[in-house]
């Protein structure tokens, strides 16, 4: 049963670049058909999906967030990084990645991490 594990800073600066870290495991992220996706969900707000890796290393991003966002692979830790920059006081959320067939909004995710809280705060 594939798990996702995410890790981050917690706090991070006004206009600083947030990078957090998904680990996963029992699957490889190369495995066929997969889509790893980055959600985050505000206080007192709904899910909000920021962007996807997929199994051959496409990318995909929200075009709201698209000019701040990157995700990264590393495959031999199988581990996906995803970056914002430049973060402002509304990107305080708690953020999260899921696995699923799609890389969008309207997709349906299997698989979930836990979530990782993260501050934006001078």
């Amino acid at each position: 049963q594939v798990q996702l594990q995410e890790s981050g800073p917690g706090l991070v600066k006004p206009s600083q670049t947030l990078s957090l870290t998904c680990t996963v495991s029992g699957d490889s992220i190369t495995t066929n058909n997969y889509y790893y996706n980055w959600i985050r969900q505000p206080p007192g707000k709904g899910l909000e999906w920021i962007g996807y890796k997929n199994w051959s290393g496409r990318t995909g991003y929200s075009p709201s967030l698209q000019s701040r966002t990157s995700i990264s692979w590393d495959t031999s830790k199988n581990q996906f990084t995803p970056q914002l920059r430049s973060v402002r006081p509304e990107d305080t959320a708690i953020y999260y990645c899921a696995r699923g067939y799609g890389g969008s909004e309207s997709d349906f995710f299997q698989s979930w991490g836990v979530g990782t809280q993260v501050t934006v705060s001078s």
